[in-house]
């Protein structure tokens, strides 16, 4: 039976020249009971769909009926949960979740209102913090909240708009088994907004993809028996036909090729490297340990006494070489990366990149990091000359520039050149920093959750031009991440590391698999998933914080 149905539904703003079209000739029905996942991307027009459900906006055209009856307006039957929390400092938890109660059962008295307020934060794990306020709260707590809020106006359907996107990959998997357990519970009606495909099958009766220019696209019906555990769709042949299908549909409609311009790089020596009249820079660099780590520690003063971050770290790292550096939140991932850099002291230990130990920062070394942190008032031309202009001092200007402009294309970028930081998207700017980072001609690319910022569509084009300028480059590179297949998809091998304080490696796979690489072919291959499975084994071992009792193999592959 229809719940919720959208007939012919397009939404704009603006009008004549100015017009922007976000929705266009939406149908859509809702079944009651069903949890419905809609796939999309920035651009996509999620949360205008959101709204239109909510009755917080009205279509431009077409009619948007629940239970057949027109939507004109917000209502309590219809929950709405959105990605920012929307809380009220200077109220509690109880309080906040009170303001719902209060709106929607007026009549009740002062203890049946606080009954069901204890009933809601209970159900969202979050008596033990009833009386905090959000200031006091972690980001998952704080969406905790929120969910409990929806759930205390009793709604018929519940509607979420990327609630998860702003959380930790852990907090994230447990808050979506949280709403797939009330959801389960109380049979409501779901619609899910979201931009994460294993997200998306772990949840939804029935998946539809929102395609860029504003439409519904293919519908994926997800027939797998729940529960559904998510280290057991892993091994799931099903699960492994959806992923590949719907990743493949969602790369073919959302990203197109951007890698333009034939431009040849100039041979110009950076300043780091040899002469070219004495040797060719490249026969300069050693092959074997090109990058050393040995017994590398960061302890950090506190006033209980020294800390030890990271211990014992020691890893041998050949020319050439892709390494993904991965743990979960606080493992001493971004210290070790930080101390490569030279942007933080060793305390024990050392770094050796090509055979001279790491002693401060140096354009040798280049780091990408999550904000791009580039010169607002500069053109991308402009961001990526600042390096290259002190790398190449012996280059002429426009040697230099041909530097620049050759990177920018690689990166997809040959049209906004002139474009300033200030007006571009966090996809764009993060283009620019990787051109950057690539037009120094470093020794060492250090990448610390490059893409953690964004999207998930954007995150898979980024990757693909990495790969794409890493491939005509073979920087020795160390890339830091949260997650599994991006570490998979870029890396020779697999770094994982155990949980701080006082973290090391726990265990090293290496990434058998070939190049160049693609997201759409790995997906299809035979032994892709038993890599994901061996790096998923190892973050679950130590998923709850506590250092397991026996130690983790220090490596399955030899280095």
């Amino acid at each position: 039976m229809s719940i919720l149905k959208l007939d012919n539904v397009s939404q704009s703003f603006g009008t004549g020249l100015h017009v922007t079209h976000v929705l266009k000739d939406i149908d859509l029905d809702v079944k009651e009971g069903e949890f419905l996942v809609l796939l999309g991307f920035s651009g996509t027009g999620k949360t205008a769909l959101i709204s239109l459900m909510a009755g917080l906006e009205s279509p431009t055209k077409g009619s948007i009926t629940f239970k057949g009856a027109p939507v004109t307006g917000p209502g309590p039957e219809r929950g709405v949960i959105f990605q920012s929390y929307s809380l009220m400092p200077w109220l509690t938890v109880n309080g906040n979740v009170g303001l719902a109660v209060d709106a929607v059962f007026p009549g009740l008295s002062r203890a049946e209102k606080a009954a069901k307020v204890a009933h809601y934060v209970d159900m969202v794990g979050l008596s033990h913090a009833a009386t905090r306020r959000p200031a006091e709260l972690s980001g998952g707590m704080r969406q905790r909240v929120n969910v409990a809020r929806a759930l205390a106006m009793n709604p018929e359907m519940l509607l979420l708009d990327e609630p998860l996107s702003a959380l930790d990959a852990l907090t994230r998997a447990n808050l979506a088994d949280e709403i797939e357990h009330i959801w389960q519970a109380d049979q409501k009606t779901c619609v899910l907004i979201t931009n994460d495909v294993d997200e998306a099958i772990i949840l939804a009766d029935r998946i539809i993809a929102l395609n860029p220019e504003g439409t519904l696209g293919e519908e994926f019906m997800v027939t797998i028996p729940r529960p559904r555990n998510r280290m057991e769709m892993n091994t799931d042949d099903t699960f492994k036909r959806l992923r590949a299908d719907v990743t493949k549909y969602l790369m073919d409609v959302g990203i197109e090729a951007k890698i333009e311009g034939t431009r040849n790089l100039p041979d110009v020596t950076p300043i780091h490297g040899l002469p070219a009249a004495i040797k060719d820079a490249q026969k300069g660099l050693i092959d074997d340990h090109f990058l050393d780590f040995s017994q590398l520690h960061k302890v950090y003063p506190t006033p209980k006494g020294p800390l030890t971050v990271v211990e014992d770290f020691d890893l041998k790292i050949e020319r050439g070489e892709f390494i993904s550096l991965i743990g979960h939140s606080g493992c001493g991932k971004s210290t070790v990366l930080t101390m490569a850099a030279g942007l933080n002291g060793i305390s024990k230990g050392a770094i050796k990149l090509d055979g001279r130990h790491v002693e401060g920062a140096d354009p040798e070394r280049a780091v990408v990091f999550q904000s791009p942190n580039l010169f607002p008032w500069l053109s991308a031309r402009g961001n990526c000359a600042i390096g290259v202009d002190k790398v190449y001092p012996r280059a002429s200007q426009a040697e230099r520039q041909d530097v620049v402009e050759y990177y920018l294309e690689r990166v997809g970028l040959a049209d906004a050149m002139d474009k300033p930081a200030c007006d571009m998207s966090n996809g764009m700017q993060q283009r620019v920093g990787i051109a950057r980072a690539f037009a120094l001609s470093p020794k060492l690319l250090l990448l610390d959750e490059p893409f953690g910022m964004l999207d998930s569509l954007t995150r898979w084009e980024l990757q693909e031009v990495l790969m794409e300028v890493w491939s005509r480059t073979k920087v020795t590179a160390i890339c830091v991440t949260h997650d599994v297949d991006e570490a998979i998809l870029l890396a020779d091998r697999v770094v994982m590391m155990t949980n701080g304080p006082q973290a090391t490696i726990g265990r090293i796979t290496k990434v058998d698999l070939p190049r160049p690489r693609t997201r759409k072919a790995l997906l299809e291959h035979s032994n892709y998933y038993a890599y994901r499975q061996d790096v998923l084994d190892f973050l679950e071992k130590y998923e709850h914080g506590a250092k397991p009792k026996s130690p983790a193999p220090k490596a399955i592959a030899a280095e």
